[in-house]
């Protein structure tokens, strides 16, 4: 399903008069069409794992590599969600959110070049 901001952005842009209702109305189908076929091509391929990968990058070697089973990372994201602050990077929620619409592949990279480490998380 397309999200409610999405939605709201091309509403705003209507209000707005950005757009007519008309373009507005092609928008909001197109995000629900997208949806339905992001939607086709993970059907009957549920994520199962989740890798986390940190590596130093000066070395070109893993330090941290972890797979976890999506069961426990359902858990686990219930439990932590408690323990975010408030003024949390908005990236976090991005990978969050993109673990529970089940998209597959590298959903976050991250590098520090000043500590010469890089994160990678992937849902598989």
């Amino acid at each position: 399903m397309t999200t409610a901001e999405e939605r709201m952005k091309i509403l705003d842009m209507i209000r707005e008069g950005k757009i007519s209702s008309d373009e507005g109305a092609r928008l909001l189908q197109a995000l629900q069409q997208g949806a339905k076929r992001a939607e086709n091509q993970n059907k009957g391929r549920e994520p199962r794992w989740l890798r986390i990968r940190v590596m130093d990058v000066r070395a070109n070697k893993a330090k941290v590599n972890v797979s976890l089973p999506m069961s426990l990372v359902d858990v686990g994201i219930k439990l932590g969600a408690r323990f975010i602050p408030a003024d949390q990077d908005s990236e976090f929620t991005e990978v969050l959110e993109a673990i529970r619409r089940g998209q597959m592949g590298k959903v976050f990279e991250y590098e520090d070049r000043a500590e010469g480490e890089k994160v990678e998380v992937w849902v598989e």
